[in-house]
């Protein structure tokens, strides 16, 4: 279908005005492309990852590391999509602040200090990548063109309360697997 600037708008599901790289907590779920179940399966109750499940928990793992104003909290990994609760604490001390930036290489001694919407970019591109390269190696064709649907759910969570709903939200979607059409 060819582009049409009447019919085609990209309109920003994020909050307006508001800074996602600011200090805070983001509750975030990232869906597969058309929902196929890629992750694994849900047994008794209980995710049992398969190989490409267990790469994407590696790379949420691997967040912190990567981009120090940043930890992780609770996630679960579902068959065809992903909920985690990310807290951007704010830049590295190293970090002087006429000389901090959104983004430079780490090997100038900047820390990182990254977005909401740009960490979620890096996961899913990451994540693409070596799914791809996986497949390839397996001699696997690939199904499609993207592993993960255009967008993200995300909510700002606003105080201990939201964040102990949110938890629960992710622990009782596992529990209600069965009833997911």
């Amino acid at each position: 279908m060819k582009y049409n600037p009447d019919k085609h708008h990209r309109r920003s599901i994020r909050l307006k005005e508001y800074d996602y790289s600011q200090p805070g907590w983001y509750f975030v779920t990232i869906c597969t492309q058309n929902r196929v179940r890629l992750f694994g399966d849900i047994v008794n109750g209980r995710m049992v990852l398969n190989d490409s499940g267990k790469m994407v928990e590696n790379i949420w793992n691997e967040i912190p590391q990567n981009y120090n104003n940043t930890k992780i909290d609770f996630y679960q990994i579902m068959p065809n999509h992903f909920h985690g609760i990310i807290n951007i604490v704010g830049t590295d001390p190293r970090v002087c602040p006429e000389r901090e930036q959104t983004y430079t290489g780490q090997s100038q001694g900047i820390a990182l200090k990254l977005s909401l919407p740009d960490l979620v970019k890096r996961y899913k591109s990451l994540t693409t990548k070596r799914f791809r390269d996986w497949l390839k190696q397996n001699d696997l064709p690939f199904f499609g063109v993207k592993l993960w649907q255009r967008n993200y759910y995300e909510h700002i969570i606003r105080d201990e309360q939201d964040l102990n709903r949110i938890r629960q939200y992710i622990v009782d979607n596992l529990l209600k697997w069965q009833d997911d059409k």
